[in-house]
């Protein structure tokens, strides 16, 4: 018996949904485009929140900055669920192997003990700043328009939590649960932290999600983790002995040097977008670089103690050639 096996073309009648081909026109998606463009509850809304009924439940005119576009805000590592969970668990599996490194092989009792109670004082109550960091994040997504700008916000909040939790395992590793009770008395009651505990609990009764988004990710994140985690930890801790510390916290500088392409991105368009957004965002971020420079301080000067002003004023000037990159002119 003979066969006679044909190769049949089927052409589709679309390439994409409508939404898409509207947009990209009619051709095939992308995964990220699939998963983040014009997927924004905007229309058939039955009620108004009661808890501000002049707003609507998704309302852009809740901010002062205005897009034509605001898809036009996009992820340029183009995170979508799938994405971002891989590129999540590749680090968390070279953060597991860093503690598993540090514990196996006993670093941590191989710590000096004066460095050990350093980098306790310096590194425990930091996990309440990322716990109110997750909150702000989180309050961008919920009140912010546009999935391209709101859904980064949401991982950005999950990462800021993982943040906090190794932050408490660091505490716990060094310490023990005495250490994280220690930590939490320091931020609630140390001078030295109540700058940056009054600036994160400040940020939490911001009402615009955009400002938030200044004052959080642009401002206090642009000096945090470089001071903190670059300049303290990987320069001063590791140099004297801690090189076990910064193998801990190779997340967060790895995560600050990834998301700030994002945030950068985010203010090099809203700001292209108009003379009033440029200058609105400006005004924010001159005003939340001053108050996180002043509340950072204090915890700046228990490291460097006379050289504090000298290491803050490296790092504002570092902040205004990364801002300088996006249009806002500090």
């Amino acid at each position: 018996m003979h066969i006679d096996l044909r190769t049949v073309s089927i052409t589709p009648l679309r390439q994409t949904f409508d939404h898409l081909a509207r947009r990209f026109g009619d051709k095939p998606a992308s995964r990220y485009q699939e998963g983040s463009y014009d997927i924004q509850a905007a229309e058939n809304l039955h009620y108004r929140p009661t808890w501000d009924p002049e707003q609507e439940l998704y309302d852009a005119g809740i901010t002062r900055i205005v897009m034509r576009d605001w898809y036009a805000l996009k992820d340029p590592r183009q995170f979508y669920y799938s994405t971002y969970t891989l590129a999540r668990a590749r680090q968390q599996e070279n953060a597991e192997a860093n503690f598993n490194f540090v514990e196996t092989r006993g670093l941590a009792d191989m710590l000096p003990e004066a460095l050990r109670q350093r980098a306790l004082n310096l590194l425990v109550p930091l996990r309440h700043a990322a716990w109110g960091a997750n909150l702000n994040n989180t309050f961008i997504c919920s009140y912010g328009y546009g999935t391209v700008f709101t859904q980064p916000c949401i991982y950005h909040a999950m990462d800021n939590l993982g943040t906090a939790q190794y932050l408490s395992r660091i505490g716990l590793l060094l310490g023990g649960t005495e250490a994280l009770e220690a930590g939490k008395a320091a931020w609630l009651d140390d001078e030295t932290w109540q700058g940056l505990r009054r600036y994160t609990e400040d940020c939490m009764v911001v009402r615009d999600p955009f400002e938030l988004f200044v004052a959080q990710n642009v401002a206090l994140d642009g000096l945090l983790y470089p001071l903190v985690y670059e300049r303290i930890v990987d320069e001063q801790i590791a140099a004297n002995g801690g090189s076990a510390v910064a193998m801990l916290t190779q997340f967060m500088s790895d995560w600050f040097d990834e998301t700030r392409k994002w945030v950068d991105a985010v203010l090099k368009v809203a700001a292209a977008e108009s003379e009033q957004n440029r200058a609105q965002l400006q005004a924010w971020t001159c005003a939340w670089r001053d108050r996180a420079a002043a509340a950072l301080l204090p915890v700046i000067e228990q490291e460097f103690a006379d050289q504090a002003d000298e290491l803050m004023g490296e790092q504002l000037a570092a902040f205004k050639v990364r801002l300088d990159k996006t249009g806002i002119v500090l």
